[in-house]
């Protein structure tokens, strides 16, 4: 059986065309989401219509971006379709996994998509390391200040203060505490106290 599935992201888009297109392509049952974003984690009726699908259907869609969030995830789909045996197919883009050759395209956008990844990955990390010889920090900010720094040292030195009343009284945990004093290289506070 050919399930279809269409998408618009806001309540005034119309739904029709996509409709008609699946109809047109043989699908006898169709979920639509209307007013859903393309990045929603959770699509009430394509949810319906994954879970309707058995082994030798076909999950048929107007177009690619109806589907996926991103290319990864819509690879992630199709994959687990082709797992429990379900194809899948592309109107727009003439993709149709229940082919060799539609396999192979879904295949090289896949190989396309994981170098891709790689990319940012290799130029995040090439960023990271040219910052660190700038001497630029790297990574979240911290949350005090060297001011609550200094301050806090002298809360716990000359005022008999714990570590965790002054933390409550700069509005973070002991543990955010200890972790900004080791990275700004300050030993003024003992584990434990």
């Amino acid at each position: 059986m050919r399930v279809g599935y269409a998408r618009v992201s806001t309540e005034e888009q119309n739904l029709d065309m996509q409709r008609r297109s699946l109809k047109a392509g043989g699908c006898k049952l169709v979920f639509e989401d209307r007013g859903v974003s393309g990045i929603a984690r959770s699509r009430p009726q394509l949810d319906k219509a994954l879970a309707s699908l058995k082994q030798g259907d076909i999950l048929v869609v107007w177009k690619l971006d109806r589907l996926g969030r991103s290319l990864s995830h819509l690879i992630e789909v199709v994959q687990a379709l082709g797992e429990r045996g379900v194809g899948f197919q592309s109107m727009s883009e003439a993709i149709d996994t229940t082919t060799a050759s539609g396999k192979l395209l879904f295949h090289v956008m896949g190989a396309l998509a994981e170098f891709e990844r790689s990319l940012i990955a290799e130029r995040t990390r090439a960023g990271m390391a040219a910052a660190k010889a700038r001497g630029e920090a790297v990574g979240r900010p911290r949350k005090l200040t060297q001011n609550q720094l200094e301050h806090a040292q002298h809360l716990i030195e000359t005022k008999d203060k714990s570590v965790k009343s002054v933390a409550r009284s700069l509005r973070v945990s002991r543990a955010t505490l200890y972790r900004n004093c080791r990275e700004a290289r300050r030993t003024i506070l003992a584990p434990g106290q």
